[in-house]
């Protein structure tokens, strides 16, 4: 397999859900829009759309698009299950693993992760809390852990501003037993403040979902979302995906 891509930091990373709007024309508009912006102000994006559309925005797509989910199961006889194999041959550079709305048992988690890092993918392993955080860390260390409380995801109170000490603790926590993994901030993220925030207070990035893929003007949003990270010269720029087998 080939190097794992480098989805860059601090990141900003969209998951799209299953939104009405973000699971047909939709997601396409989304991603060419945060592609657009991405490439103004020199961010580190990646999109994870729902799973159908992941090959679709993968082949038109100039940034990282990963699933929303991957089995922890070798590709072979898995009607409706979603292999890492799977996901590496649809273009897609890597997956969220365990987000709150698709929990996945401890031993599952250690087994997606090792077979994502044997396909060259990335994973973004997503944890409730502080203490999750650090044991799923200490597990599998992964390039890349979102914490987010579920009780404030899809609110409207960032974790940021409600739960500030979560990310602090959070960094301190993971670092000390990955020092490599790089902390997201998810759960409430709506604008420029919160995400201005959320690195100031120790993550590498961010996590967002409804305050873009459930907004009445998502360009608007992603704009506004931007806004909080700094110059694009402090940005470690992506490399670029890597083809799909057969494509290249």
């Amino acid at each position: 397999m080939g190097a794992r891509t480098e989805l860059g930091s601090p990141l900003f990373l969209l998951n799209l859900k299953a939104y009405p709007r973000s699971i047909g024309t939709g997601a396409r508009e989304m991603g060419r829009t945060l592609a657009q912006f991405s490439k103004m102000t020199g961010v580190s994006v990646a999109i994870a759309p729902t799973p159908p559309l992941v090959g679709l925005l993968a082949s038109e797509l100039t940034i990282p698009v990963l699933a929303q989910h991957a089995d922890p199961f070798e590709a072979g006889a898995r009607t409706g299950h979603v292999p890492p194999a799977a996901v590496r041959a649809s273009g897609a550079v890597g997956s969220l693993v365990n987000h709150s709305e698709h929990r996945l048992p401890r031993d599952a988690i250690a087994a997606v992760v090792r077979l994502l890092e044997a396909e060259g993918l990335t994973a973004v392993v997503c944890a409730g809390d502080v203490a999750e955080s650090r044991e799923l860390a200490a597990l599998c260390k992964p390039p890349y852990l979102a914490v987010e409380p579920p009780e404030l995801i899809g609110g409207d109170v960032s974790v940021s501003r409600a739960k500030p000490e979560v990310i602090r603790a959070t960094v301190e926590a993971v670092h000390q037993v990955s020092p490599a993994t790089r902390v997201l901030c998810g759960a409430g993220i709506k604008n420029a403040e919160d995400v201005r925030r959320s690195l100031e207070l120790g993550a590498e990035g961010v996590l967002v979902a409804s305050a873009v893929a459930n907004a009445r003007d998502p360009p608007a949003a992603i704009q506004e979302l931007l806004g909080g990270f700094p110059s694009a010269p402090a940005h470690r720029a992506p490399t670029p995906p890597a083809a799909a087998p057969g494509t290249g």
